[in-house]
């Protein structure tokens, strides 16, 4: 009896060992049939379109009430992250909103569709097409009711993206144009004044004035130099504002504020990337914005009119 249990006893342990290495060969199985199907689907296409594509967003002509026709300018950048079999990846980001990207590309055509998630009022598709280094085509809003202008065309240019910390405004531009530094064209004041006449009587007009800025913003620097109260307390307020945003600008920040968009998107070094750029600041940097934001409370601004 003893003999027989022994030899039932060996035969479950065999068993056993079978049956167990039968299941870890499914398992390798399995793992090895996970991997090669995870590689499939991760397999990425066209590597030399990934980049960075930035340029002009800017609104199909809206007729008015009273018959005219306006547009709205605005800069924006796509990038693609990643294209695989399926889908495209990557991100939109203008006016200080970045929105993630997934659509398709019909490779026959080099036509993209690029979706924004919807879960934004501004959010929309993407129709482009591929021309050697440019994106070209048109962006429609999903609720067209909800943002004030729902039809835009799109021409982008690849652009490198580069942090520099020589970056400026530059005073040349603005000695080209009519304005010899920075003036803010949003939110001007408006102010009611008179003059008497030929007949001798008093009439009044509406002048606007706006802000400007000093030649202070082609000077300094808040990404190379401390600064010091003393070598800011004289300032306007505009230039504490150009000075230190002129910081964000350099590591690619998408601002939301038209006023400091109108100074950077003309300059031919300033390419949007991210909506928030914080962690990119350097100590010295970090440093100046704070120096700089907290005398930007006390500082007064300039005032003018420049004739528009």
């Amino acid at each position: 009896m003893k003999s027989l249990n022994l030899i039932f006893a060996s035969v479950i342990l065999a068993t056993s060992v079978i049956s167990c290495k039968k299941d870890t060969k499914s398992e390798e199985k399995t793992k090895t049939d996970s991997l090669a199907s995870k590689k499939e689907v991760e397999q990425e296409f066209h590597k030399d379109w990934y980049g960075i594509y930035t340029g002009d967003f800017n609104s199909k002509p809206i007729t008015t009430e009273y018959g005219n026709q306006i547009e709205e300018y605005k800069k924006i950048s796509v990038k693609i992250n990643r294209i695989t079999k399926d889908s495209v990846y990557g991100y939109s980001v203008v006016n200080g909103n970045q929105r993630p990207l997934r659509g398709i590309l019909n490779g026959n055509t080099l036509g993209l569709v690029l979706d924004e998630p919807g879960s934004d009022k501004s959010d929309g598709r993407f129709q482009l097409k591929i021309k050697q280094d440019s994106l070209v085509g048109d962006w429609s809003a999903y609720n067209k009711s909800d943002v004030k202008s729902p039809e835009k065309t799109v021409k982008l240019i690849r652009k490198e993206f580069a942090y520099n910390p020589n970056f400026m405004l530059s005073k040349k531009s603005y000695e080209e144009s009519d304005y010899e530094n920075p003036v803010d064209w949003n939110g001007g004041k408006v102010k009611t004044e008179s003059y008497v006449n030929d007949e001798g009587k008093t009439e009044t007009y509406e002048n606007t004035f706006y802000r400007s800025a000093s030649e202070k913003v082609f000077v300094i620097n808040a990404s190379k130099q401390k600064l010091a109260e003393k070598d800011l307390k004289n300032l306007r307020k505009l230039d504490l504002q150009i000075i230190r945003n002129t910081v964000f600008a350099r590591h690619g920040y998408s601002f939301k504020k038209a006023t400091y968009r109108q100074f950077f998107e003309n300059t031919d070094w300033y390419v949007p990337v991210s909506s928030n750029v914080d962690a990119e600041l350097s100590p010295l940097e970090k440093e100046n914005v704070a120096l700089l934001a907290r005398l930007e409370k006390y500082a007064e601004d300039h005032y003018d009119t420049f004739g528009r």
